[in-house]
């Protein structure tokens, strides 16, 4: 019998916190009536509670024994059979209607990075904020930038996902950010304003170590600017006034990082780089978006408080 061709597959790694019920469920609930699948990546290091969506035919789970959140997403993703990979952690949910947009958006879209927006919600599921990126095609300086477009909200086609290497063990707390930026090199974004998944806002019960993410970050724009394709992605990326001062100050903010560090040829090009930005400004030196975009920390247009 051939095997179905699945739409997609949710990642949940998990350390059998108790809100896994309502994650796996959130999954299981969506009325869709193309094949989907569920993998849950087991990283607790004992067996899951007994409960009754192990039973469901769509769901799947695997042992990791405590190896990290990359690894287990990793190691879901090398078994999932979907032609999208959505990593789902286990305090976060999907909405009601989300597979559906999903699917609608995928058929409009050949582009690798689906998303749609995520609600911040409190513990008692109350939404606090909603994103909409308005992103859409090359975002790459976009998401240099700062721009966040949650795992929990996007799905990923498995083919990008796995040309890019996967999740990157070495950048604990910076993962999503490192591989939205390598997507964003080589492959294009689409997404909707339609809600699709809840966040749980705040840093209760995480396994995430905050205090490194600004280092990680910057240790992946770094290597993400080695990379030869970047100016031109970049340059291409950068269209108004205020994403092309976003993009001059990733370029300072690296000479700078690098002059702390020594590294001499890497400060000579990334200047060399900025002042090929400044030449390319041209009118847009003029504007005040320019300037705000390079004097000050981004803050995306799309988060809107509720």
């Amino acid at each position: 019998m051939t095997q179905p061709e699945y739409f997609c597959t949710t990642i949940i790694p998990t350390i059998a916190r108790q809100t896994l019920l309502k994650s796996v469920e959130s999954v299981l609930s969506q009325e869709f009536d193309q094949p989907f699948e569920v993998i849950v990546v087991n990283d607790s290091g004992a067996p899951l509670p007994a409960a009754a969506w192990q039973q469901s035919q769509r769901v799947r789970v695997v042992d990791t024994a405590r190896r990290e959140r990359s690894v287990a997403r990793n190691t879901g993703a090398a078994l999932a059979r979907g032609r999208y990979l959505h990593f789902l952690d286990d305090d976060d949910w999907l909405l009601p209607g989300a597979l559906r947009m999903f699917w609608a958006l995928a058929q409009d879209n050949p582009a690798a990075w689906l998303y749609g927006a995520a609600q911040l919600t409190d513990a008692h599921g109350r939404c606090l904020f909603q994103f909409d990126h308005q992103l859409r095609g090359n975002c790459l300086t976009q998401v240099m930038a700062g721009e966040w477009v949650p795992l929990q909200a996007s799905l990923i086609a498995a083919g990008a996902f796995f040309a890019v290497g996967g999740f990157d063990n070495t950048m604990p707390g910076a993962q999503d950010k490192d591989l939205l930026m390598r997507i964003a090199l080589r492959y294009e974004l689409a997404g909707t304003a339609t809600p699709v998944a809840a966040i749980l806002r705040g840093v209760w019960a995480s396994v995430t170590d905050y205090t490194t993410v600004p280092q990680k970050w910057q240790q992946s724009k770094e290597r993400l600017l080695g990379e030869p394709s970047a100016w031109i992605r970049l340059r291409a990326s950068a269209g108004s006034a205020y994403w092309h001062g976003r993009w001059l100050r990733v370029y300072l903010l690296s000479a700078m990082v690098n002059l702390q560090l020594r590294r001499f040829l890497t400060i000579i090009s990334r200047l060399v780089s900025a002042a090929g930005i400044v030449l390319l400004a041209g009118p847009r030196l003029l504007s005040p978006a320019f300037w705000r975009a390079l004097t000050r920390t981004h803050l995306t247009a799309g988060f809107d408080p509720k």
